[in-house]
Order: structure tokens, then C-alpha cells, then sequence
């Protein structure tokens, strides 16, 4: 037992010291991982959790955590998390009992500490969350222990999808008939509007406001209020609690037009398969493949500017019918020419340049060819461009309801930069697409894509492309995305040809 200790207390020392080196990101994963495991149905497993060391490891770095070193959104998301643990963490030393009223003054005892100075949970909730970010919907986030208080989630919240987490807790209680129960011409609603009244409204008409904004079925303007009685028992997983707590899968997912949080780093590796098949270069018929692998690192300077790198790797092979899609990654009797190699790096960038629109982003990269004879020397087939390629893309994201989204972007591109011959070649196009989403739970996503590309060349060119794909967020972190897709082009229409793409993308985040 004695060695048990030891140990715990030794992980607890380094995790402080790590933790508070990486600025707090090893927090939102640690807590994420908490509240993954601890968490069903809005509740918490307390008798499981006591025995987690991660308790005291949370304890030690929200006691010892730098605030002035986090954003605001950040500060935010941590300290709604920070306050949610510590309360888990008083409960499970006195656990088992079955009410926060059986801990002598569990909310006015000054037995917490918060940034190196000593809180009690009321001053805590007060004065550092509420006191500095006047925002109602903090009381459907901060989490009191109790079966009258909102469900608590079974994820950590976070600067970049705070807003949409906000939106979904505050949607979840104000529809939950635990929670507010209309009646004619009275509403019976949860004691939190009495104990924080000026929170919600100046006055009655604009708390009915605020409460209809997040309502399904409105409520009346002049409807009377009263107040239920509140449950303190605890809100301990197996117990009846009487909620629906059915987690908003758009607050979960993530989103790919959002920027990334200051201090972290994103890492995506997209591979694409593209397979033409035409019918006029040979009396059998021909396959081209082009596998194109793009790796790119972002880096969050802050949380509106991230800036890294983009790398390109391709893989081409040519060759006579029948043959498959695959031969591009190997030796075959029917391949006339291949090649491969790295054939672009460059900067990237990311901006989300107003606050008012969170999920909207412009992105651009502009990449330097690698190698020689890039468009085809010596009998090497195209691989790439000979000149540099510049990009660049608006996205937005729509969320529409608990479970769909509407992703648009729209892209500016010019290819073969410098290699005309006057030097100056510049091929530009405008591609658009669309992604229409929906998300059965909040790891899954399923979603269908079209996108049109006018190419403004000599004469007009386009291709547009239509498909089916699907993404799995292990975690925040890490995240799998599939799609297949069929092509078509100006050339494979006159051509009476065929076209399509697989793909693979991964995602992780440091």
C-alpha cells in the first residue's frame, strides 16, 4: 500500500510539472478521458472514480495553473471543466452518500484551491466563471453534483467548440421535462432561474426570451413562473434521475473550418487514389492512376491565426486494360510508364477573421515544386506541375439542428505559376463544394459531397465530382475519415471515359 502511494503521488508530481509546460493541453485530453470513462447518461460513477488517481493529478493542476497564460475561450473551458472535477473529487472523499447536503458545507468551505489562491465552490463558480464571463448559458455546464442540476457530459469542453457545447446544454435542459415543465398559462422551471434570476433577463419578458431561443415548443411570453423542487440526491450513474440527457452529436464533433487553439498543433495525412480509364489512346483502352499523399502540420499562433507546412508525395502509373488501380503501387506487365517522389512543400496558413462567425476560415497555400521535369521529361510520365501552385479556400460550416451540417467552400487556384512561355502561366480555377452531414452519435459522421471546378485555360475546361464518405473521432484527437467519389472532366465526357477516387484521411491533434 505504502508503494501504491508512493507512485501515485510521484505521477501526480510529474503530471503537474508536464501539464503546466504544455500550457494546459494535457488537461482538456486528461479530462476528456475522465469524462469518457466516469460519465453515462448524464451522470457519474462514483464509486468507480473514487479510486482514480486522476482526481488528485486534476486537483494539483488547477491548483497550480497559470490563467493569465490561456485566451479567454480557453480560461473558460478550462475553468467550466476545473470546476465540474473538483466537485466530482469532493464528493468521491466522502463517497458513499447519497446527497452534497451530507458534506458540511460542500459549497461554502474554503477547501479548494484555484491558481494558487483558496476558493470555496460558491466563490469559485462566482467570482472567476460567472463573476468574469457574464453568460447565462454557464449554468447548463457547471455541474453542482446534484440530480437537479443539468446532466454533466461525457466529454471535456473546449476553446474551439465551446460555443457549439454551450448551445447544445443549454437546447438539452430547457427541453428537458425534468427541467421545465409548461403548464396553460405557467411554467414550472428549475430553481436556478430563482436562486440566479438577473442572470436570465433584466426582467420576465426578457428571461421568457432567453429560455425561448433554446426551446423547441415556445413558451408563453406572459406565462407566471413557479419553481420546482430541487433534487439534491447525487447524480450517481444506476440512480433514476429522471433526465433526458441525450448529448448534442454537433457539440461533440469536430469542426473542420474552425481554427485551432493557440499553443496546439494539428497533423493531417489525406491520401488520394484517383483511376481514369480511357477509350482513345490505345484500341484496348488505357488506366492512369495518380496517388497523391498530402501531409500538413498547423501550428495555433493564437486562437484566430494558425500557420505550418504542407508536403505533396505522388505516385503515377500508365498502362494498357485490363488492369487495376493498384498497379500505381507496384510492378505490372501492363504499366507503360510510372513514377514517383515528393513534388511540392510550402506554407500554409489558416485565419478565421471574425469572431462572429466561428466556424467560417480562410486557408492558403502556396507550393514550391520539388524536382525536374515535373510535367513529363525523358519519358517520365506527368506527375505534377513544373511551376509553383498557389490556393487558396473559404470554408464554412452550418450546423443545422442536433445532428446535420452544411460544409461549403469555396476555392481559388492557380497552377504552373512562372512556367509559361513567357513565364508566366498561371492556370486558374475556382472549385465549390458542398457536404451535406449527418451524425447518428457524436463520433460518427455520415455525409455526401458534390463539387464543381471551372478551369479558365485556352478554350474552358471543368471536372465535377460527386460521393459518399464517412469519418470516426476515435477521440478529440484523433479522427478517420473514408470517400469514394466519381469523376468526371470536359475530356473523360468526350472521351466516353470513366474516372473515380479513394480516399483515406487521418487527423490528430497535439
Amino acid at each position: 500500500m505504502k508503494l501504491t502511494k508512493i507512485f501515485t503521488l510521484f505521477v501526480i508530481m510529474m503530471y503537474g510539472t508536464f501539464a503546466l509546460a504544455q500550457n494546459g493541453k494535457m488537461f482538456f485530453k486528461e479530462a476528456n478521458k475522465f469524462f469518457e470513462k466516469y460519465e453515462s447518461n448524464g451522470t457519474i460513477d462514483y464509486a468507480a472514480a473514487k479510486n482514480s488517481p486522476m482526481l488528485d493529478i486534476f486537483a494539483k493542476d488547477i491548483a497550480n495553473v497559470n490563467l493569465d497564460a490561456f485566451d479567454a475561450n480557453t480560461r473558460k473551458a478550462y475553468l467550466i471543466n476545473a470546476y465540474n472535477l473538483l466537485v466530482i473529487n469532493k464528493i468521491t472523499k466522502a463517497y458513499p452518500i447519497s446527497s452534497v447536503q451530507d458534506i458540511d458545507q460542500f459549497f461554502d468551505r474554503s477547501d479548494i484551491v484555484v491558481a494558487g489562491k483558496k476558493y470555496s465552490l460558491n466563490q469559485f463558480e462566482k467570482e472567476l466563471i460567472l463573476g468574469k464571463n457574464p453568460d447565462p448559458r454557464l449554468h447548463f455546464v457547471l455541474v453542482c453534483g446534484a440530480v437537479g442540476c443539468p446532466p454533466i457530459i461525457g466529454f471535456a469542453y473546449t476553446a474551439d467548440k465551446l460555443e457549439s457545447q454551450l448551445d447544445a446544454q443549454t437546447k438539452i435542459a430547457l427541453n428537458n421535462s425534468a427541467f421545465l415543465v409548461p403548464r396553460e398559462n405557467q411554467v414550472a422551471i428549475n430553481k436556478i432561474f430563482e436562486w440566479y434570476t438577473q442572470d436570465f433577463g433584466a426582467n420576465k419578458q426578457e428571461r421568457i426570451a432567453f429560455i425561448n431561443k433554446y426551446r423547441n415548443s415556445k413558451i408563453s411570453p406572459t406565462a407566471k413562473f413557479n419553481y420546482l423542487d430541487y433534487d439534491w440526491s447525487i447524480n450517481e450513474t444506476g440512480a433514476n434521475t429522471g433526465q433526458s440527457t441525450t448529448i448534442s452529436a454537433n457539440s461533440a464533433r469536430y469542426v473542420v473550418s474552425s481554427t485551432i487553439p493557440k499553443g496546439s498543433v494539428e497533423l493531417k495525412l489525406f491520401n488520394n487514389l484517383y483511376t481514369q480509364r480511357s477509350n482513345t489512346d490505345f484500341d484496348t483502352g488505357s488506366r492512369s492512376n495518380f496517388f497523391t499523399s498530402t501531409f500538413s502540420a498547423l501550428y495555433g499562433v493564437n486562437k484566430r491565426f494558425n500557420a505550418g507546412l504542407e508536403l505533396k508525395y505522388r505516385r503515377v502509373s500508365n498502362g494498357n486494360l485490363p488492369s487495376s488501380p493498384l498497379t500505381v503501387f507496384g510492378e505490372n506487365e501492363s504499366v507503360t510508364s510510372s513514377r514517383n517522389g515528393i513534388t511540392g512543400i510550402g506554407p500554409k496558413i489558416r485565419w478565421a477573421p471574425t469572431s462572429a462567425l466561428p466556424n467560417f476560415s480562410v486557408q492558403s497555400t502556396f507550393q514550391f515544386p520539388v524536382g525536374d521535369g515535373l510535367e513529363g521529361i525523358n519519358d517520365k510520365p506527368f506527375i505534377d506541375w513544373n511551376g509553383a501552385i498557389w490556393y487558396t479556400q473559404l470554408f464554412n460550416d452550418f450546423s443545422i439542428g442536433n445532428n446535420f451540417s452544411l460544409f461549403t467552400e469555396l476555392d481559388f487556384w492557380i497552377e504552373d505559376i512562372g512556367n509559361g512561355e513567357e513565364g508566366f502561366s498561371n492556370i486558374f480555377s475556382t472549385p465549390v463544394s458542398l457536404i451535406f452531414s449527418y451524425f447518428p452519435n457524436p463520433k460518427t459522421t455520415v455525409y455526401a459531397l458534390g463539387s464543381y471546378s471551372p478551369k479558365f485555360v485556352e478554350g474552358f475546361d471543368y471536372f465535377y465530382q460527386y460521393g459518399v464518405g464517412t469519418k470516426y473521432q476515435f477521440n478529440p484527437n484523433f479522427e478517420l475519415e473514408l470517400l469514394i467519389s466519381d469523376f468526371t472532366s470536359k475530356f473523360l465526357v468526350s472521351d466516353n471515359g470513366q474516372a473515380a477516387t479513394f480516399n483515406l484521411g487521418i487527423r490528430y491533434n497535439l
